[in-house]
């Protein structure tokens, strides 16, 4: 038995019969990152030292009985976006490159109250700005099924190291997109919750009214377990959500007879590869074949979404990062005159390229004289696009379609257009818009063996729907790992 192609469940249970030791799974991870993460690049940092420690700790308080959930023991990664007291979190930008939290994010502390070994911090787009993890300021990410090809993003470095069994699961942040995605890209499940379930404190904004942090993991019932691990109300985030139904392991269960399923014709038009439309047609029709009524219905206002979409977070974005000035943390530029000055030379040297274009996007729109023209603009087409959900979730359980219109590209595929980059997005960024919660689930692979992933979208609180849904779905077929030598890109 190979621990590392254990899911985060079945090793939890290893280690709670004493089958399996902490320390020994921590270990296994950690040779597993050893050997193959100089090809995938799925880590920022690696806390060998920390985990260790902390794998000791754990089995001392399994042992005596303080630690007896589904998860104690079983090691994961976090996005390095999410601070973590006294270890490196730097939004994988040069402008962080030395920043130390003197705090834990409250979805980490409640991954730790569980029992959690943290391995390090993942690659991620430079402050969760992209689509592809090639915007990191700590080199590209590649995908673990072909090394060739870009995981996705902005989360990619957590689905990169899921899917290259590096660690067993992980955390991500998903402000358009950025767990689903990726998710897809490499063959994983990710799970976005509908905003306000997990406590954003301590996670580094990029569009505040967007981002939600979310589970990454090799399966439905793993991502289930830590989506319950991290759900809690949080006074510390003023958009925290009291809610009472965070059981969502409950909602493990093969059944989807006479759910409704509706498909948006929408997403199946222009621009969908049409090995991606195959595999997500067949889904659809094995849920139907499970008792599932499936049927196509128009959901408008989709062409709409990109525009509102980056008008928004880029604004949002341009306010958020203003706080990074080279004054109280992280990188200041060595030569300059004057205060004015060395905000302008560190802010210069400090970001990458996609962070000033949405930075001068967001001031842009921002500005006197265009912020309604764009900006309130942008907002009341948000607000429409939630309507348009609602009117569907008032007929379906469950909206189903693609995650990506098509497979993960080749690297520096997408960079040279960041139009073509955006455009990705059209999928995923309509449920950030209306705070609504979506997974992404393998549903198969295309001609050259990437993966392609099955979007369900839920309404807002109805993630056990959803999940309920999608492991009806996975019941249907097995998760299929990349092999050890595609992991390391023979």
């Amino acid at each position: 038995m190979d621990i590392r192609n254990l899911t985060a469940l079945e090793l939890g249970k290893k280690i709670k019969t004493g089958e399996i030791g902490v320390v020994e799974a921590t270990k296994a991870a950690l040779e597993q990152i050893q050997a193959v993460d100089e090809t995938v690049n799925a880590f920022v940092t690696v806390d060998e030292a920390g985990a260790l420690r902390r794998a000791e700790e754990v089995q001392k308080q399994i042992d005596e009985g303080s630690l007896t959930g589904a998860l104690a023991g079983v090691p994961a990664a976090i996005k390095d976006n999410l601070c973590t007291k006294d270890l490196l979190t730097t939004c994988s930008s040069k402008i962080l490159y030395n920043f130390k939290p003197t705090y834990t994010a409250e979805a980490v502390r409640n991954l730790e109250r569980a029992g959690a070994v943290l391995l390090g911090k993942t690659n991620m787009d430079e402050f969760a700005m992209g689509s592809t993890t090639e915007t990191s300021a700590f080199g590209v990410t590649r995908n673990p099924w072909n090394t060739a090809h870009v995981p996705g993003g902005s989360s990619g470095g957590s689905c990169a190291a899921v899917a290259a069994n590096e660690c067993f699961y992980a955390l991500g942040s998903d402000t358009g997109g950025s767990i689903r995605q990726p998710s897809s890209f490499c063959g994983v499940t990710g799970i976005k919750p509908t905003y306000g379930t997990v406590s954003r404190y301590g996670l580094i904004a990029y569009g505040s009214s967007l981002d939600q942090i979310g589970p990454v993991a090799k399966d439905v019932s793993d991502c289930a377990a830590v989506l319950e691990a991290i759900s809690s109300y949080d006074r510390k985030d003023s958009t925290s959500l009291k809610r009472e139904d965070c059981d969502f392991t409950s909602a493990l269960v093969d059944d989807v007879q006479g759910m409704r399923i509706g498909i948006p014709r929408d997403y199946l038009g222009e621009g969908l590869d049409e090995e991606v439309k195959a595999a997500v047609l067949a889904a659809a029709k094995a849920l139907a074949a499970k008792g599932a009524v499936v049927e196509e219905f128009d959901l408008s206002l989709v062409e709409y979404a990109i525009p509102a979409y980056y008008v928004i977070a880029a604004a949002e974005a341009s306010s958020n990062l203003a706080r990074f000035d080279g004054v109280k943390y992280g990188y200041r530029t060595e030569e300059y005159e004057g205060l004015h000055n060395m905000y302008k030379k560190s802010r210069s040297e400090g970001f990458g390229e996609e962070v000033k274009r949405r930075i001068m996007l967001g001031s842009f729109v921002l500005s006197s004289g265009y912020y309604d023209a764009y900006y309130l603009k942008a907002l009341r087409t948000k607000a429409l696009i939630k309507q348009a959900f609602d009117e569907a979730f008032e007929k379906y359980d469950v909206i189903l379609g693609p995650a990506a219109p098509t497979t993960a590209p080749k690297l520096g595929e997408s960079l040279s257009d960041p139009l073509k980059m955006y455009l990705g997005d059209i999928y995923t960024i309509s449920v950030n818009l209306a705070g609504l919660p979506g997974m992404t689930v393998p549903c198969g692979k295309d001609s050259k063996g990437l993966p392609i992933g099955l979007q369900m979208i839920g309404d807002c609180f109805q993630e056990k729907k959803m999940i309920r849904a999608g492991y009806s779905f996975e019941c249907t077929r097995k998760y299929e790992a990349p092999e050890l030598a595609e992991r390391r890109g023979k």
